[in-house]
């Protein structure tokens, strides 16, 4: 017969091993929580001043200031649980999205869908710094890397 004290061990081991068996075996298609827009309007409104462009009114979203180095770049990856804008700040970023790479100057907006491959380089001498504007479900574990200098 169990010891009383055994048999919780036993329960919370049980336990624990579904809980690691359901969290491992949870795919990225899980992060998929909140609804991913297709690409926004994105707004110019004029002011007397000058002008601001509006990237997401009222919107759930993460944004986020990625700076790349010289001579550096993000994996090659996609998300299934959000859509990017990307809006870049400075001349000289290098941008994949699918099989297309071209060369972005400070203004520049690019869309990546959800699912897209996609990657951000500085090829120049001085860091590029590009907004990011996620729409979806931001979770740092929704990362597929296809490609990856630093190997993560």
């Amino acid at each position: 017969m169990f010891c009383p004290i055994l048999k919780d061990v036993y329960t919370f081991l049980f336990l624990i091993s579904y809980f690691l068996f359901i969290f491992k075996n949870t795919t990225m298609s899980k992060f998929l929580t909140k609804p991913i827009p297709d690409k926004p309007e994105i707004k110019s409104v004029s002011r007397p001043w000058g002008f601001f462009k509006q990237y997401a009114n009222n919107e759930d979203c993460t944004v986020s200031l990625m700076t790349v180095l010289p001579g550096q770049r993000l994996s090659l990856q996609s998300h299934t649980g959000r859509a990017e804008l990307w809006i870049v700040i400075d001349d000289g970023a290098v941008v994949q999205v699918g099989d297309k790479i071209c060369e972005y100057k400070m203004g520049d907006e690019i869309w990546i869908p959800v699912k897209e491959q996609h990657r951000l380089s500085c090829n120049g001498n001085k860091p590029v710094r590009v907004l990011e504007v996620a729409f979806g479900n931001w979770q740092q574990e929704d990362i597929q890397r296809y490609d990856d200098d630093y190997k993560r």
